[in-house]
């Protein structure tokens, strides 16, 4: 009960007992929760990180860098946008000098983008890097969002973001040599375009992040290449 209930604490639990039947007294039911490691309702209460994003997920938006080397040594850095209840990926730019003017100017893209789809979100999250300026945040002010910063040295509490980073890597960029920007922008076009439109994901029940039209079953089930073969799509063609 104390922990599907965080904000009951050992009267009420002992009111809950006493009304299904059992004879005990509320300092027992104390002395129980002490000796299992529960905490009282005072700190039980509290919102956590988690129940922050699955209560929230339809309308939150995460952020985050990550750098590729080309085969030139040339430090590449990624700015990308996830979308946490759809797990939709908005690729952002790839710059080798992140810095305020670029990112801002990334912002406001992303903002003219997501008001075409007549998308809108409440928060976004983001590390406290210093690439993410306060022109960066006071874009998504302006759009009416709110800036939550994860606390420092916490990648997990970016999770969806990191996860993502891991996907591309593990799938995409682990196996190809980048030669250079322009190269990485291609690749990174196409396997955002599969990972949105045709891979399914463990997270949203096998879904895909852009809805798939699942009414044609009839037509053969036919295989795309995506960059190359190095990455098979399954699908069906029209009957």
């Amino acid at each position: 009960m104390a922990q599907e209930n965080p904000r009951w604490g050992y009267k009420r639990i002992h009111g809950e007992l006493v009304k299904l039947g059992f004879d005990l007294d509320k300092k027992t039911v104390w002395n129980m929760l002490k000796r299992n490691g529960i905490p009282p309702s005072t700190r039980r209460n509290r919102s956590s990180w988690r129940t922050f994003l699955n209560h929230y997920k339809e309308q939150i938006l995460a952020c985050d860098f990550f750098t590729v080397e080309t085969i030139t040594l040339k430090r590449l850095y990624v700015l990308f946008f996830i979308e946490i209840g759809t797990r939709r990926v908005h690729f952002a730019g790839i710059t080798t000098s992140p810095h305020g003017f670029w990112t801002t100017q990334q912002a406001r893209q992303l903002i003219w983008k997501l008001e075409e789809m007549k998308r809108t979100f409440r928060f976004i999250i983001h590390d406290r890097d210093t690439k993410f300026t306060r022109s960066f945040g006071n874009v998504f002010r302006s759009a009416g969002m709110k800036i939550v910063r994860t606390p420092f040295r916490t990648p997990q509490a970016n999770g969806y973001a990191e996860r993502w980073i891991r996907s591309i890597r593990q799938e995409c960029l682990d196996h190809i040599l980048i030669f250079n920007e322009h190269h990485l922008y291609t690749v990174l076009k196409e396997y955002v375009g599969f990972y949105n439109a045709s891979r399914p994901h463990q997270g949203i029940d096998q879904r895909t992040p852009i809805p798939i039209d699942n009414t044609n079953m009839k037509g053969s089930i036919e295989r795309r290449e995506v960059l190359g073969g190095m990455i098979n799509d399954y699908y069906r063609s029209a009957a």
